[in-house]
């Protein structure tokens, strides 16, 4: 697997590689990351292939899930250990 470009975005980290006759499509945001991958002839084959493919709509979507993971990881933290999520005592 190689890395065959980034793409810019002011919220995300966006690497795209290339194995075989497939792309990956990898997006993050602090501690989550999503990857999509694509098969040959799915009509993604190149850098500038994925740059149309990731419209507005679709990384509003992706920032929506990181959201969503985000909550779902910080849920599962509080049902593990319920002292992590109470707040901080004040300090004087």
């Amino acid at each position: 697997m190689r890395i065959i470009g980034n793409i810019k975005n002011p919220h995300l980290k966006i690497t795209v590689f290339k194995m075989d006759n497939r792309l990956s499509v990898k997006l993050e945001s602090g501690l989550y990351e999503q990857t999509y991958k694509f098969r040959s002839g799915e009509g993604v084959d190149s850098l500038e292939d994925v740059e149309t493919l990731l419209d507005q709509d679709f990384l509003d979507h992706v920032i929506v899930q990181m959201q969503q993971m985000h909550q779902s990881r910080m849920a599962a933290i509080a049902r593990q250990n319920p002292k992590a999520a109470e707040e901080f005592d004040k300090i004087i």
